[in-house]
């Protein structure tokens, strides 16, 4: 097994795993000195391309964005969404992940739960390619946004779910916007590290995008706490620019050849 998943494994109950999304490779170099985990997310629909929904990013869009982030990662465990559609069945996920893995050099694949596509997972563990679960909100599936795991049934199966993915051989899970007593259960029980997005502190560890946390995305519900409002910082030095240059102030003859 790769040393870095075992280390991922290893924190289990022991101390929080930090991720973020990245999608290219100055990004993924500043990420690589604190994060435990960097995922290459197909939330770049939304972030990059200002789609509404993640069902239309391809798997070409996917690995050239992982072959940029691969280029600033050294010691991180670089995670890629597999795209809406590229793992329908045994054979195909395994040839696109497969060329997913050979292109990009990345360590391990995450794939969303439709609750029915653990063997989606275990076919892949078997052809020694590391997978990444998915389970509670997952917006290649849900057409609506809703919190999981308010009820004891909901709670009852999403634990189902996780433990169905562990059996199938995922050596982590995230956990995307269930209720927290929902995601304290499942995180008990399950063997393996629960990455939380919205799921409260009882994860193992915690994940969010990027340009969410960094105010750029324009995208911020409860769950993401802005650390910077990068948006207001970019536009002061844009206009700072635009107004240099109407005034001829820039270039200068220090810019000059």
């Amino acid at each position: 097994m790769n040393k870095k998943i075992q280390k991922i494994i290893s924190k289990k109950n022991r101390g929080k795993i930090v991720c973020l999304t990245a999608y290219s490779k100055s990004i993924a170099k500043i990420l690589d000195k604190y994060c435990d985990i960097v995922l290459v997310g197909d939330s770049m629909a939304n972030v990059l391309y200002g789609l509404t929904n993640t069902h239309k990013i391809s798997l070409t869009n996917i690995i050239q964005h992982s072959k940029s982030v691969k280029l600033g990662i050294k010691k991180s465990l670089m995670v890629v969404d597999m795209p809406k559609g590229t793992y329908r069945n045994k054979k195909k996920a395994k040839k696109n992940a497969r060329l997913l893995k050979k292109i990009t050099g990345c360590d391990a694949v995450k794939i969303e739960s439709n609750k029915k596509n653990f063997h989606i997972i275990s076919e892949l563990v078997k052809s020694n390619i590391p997978v990444m679960g998915h389970i509670g909100y997952t917006p290649q599936f849900n057409k609506k946004f809703r919190i999981e795991g308010s009820s004891n049934s909901e709670t009852k199966k999403l634990l189902k779910e996780a433990i169905e993915i562990q059996k199938a051989g995922a050596f982590s899970i995230v956990l995307e916007c269930i209720a927290s007593s929902a995601s304290k259960l499942i995180t008990e029980k399950v063997k393996i590290p629960t990455i939380g997005i919205g799921s409260s502190s009882y994860c193992d560890g915690q994940i969010l995008v990027t340009d969410d946390m960094l105010g750029l995305s324009g995208f911020y519900p409860k769950f993401v706490k802005k650390y910077a409002q990068l948006n207001r910082v970019i536009e002061k030095a844009i206009k700072k620019y635009t107004k240099e240059v109407k005034l001829n102030k820039f270039p200068t003859n220090k810019n000059f050849f």
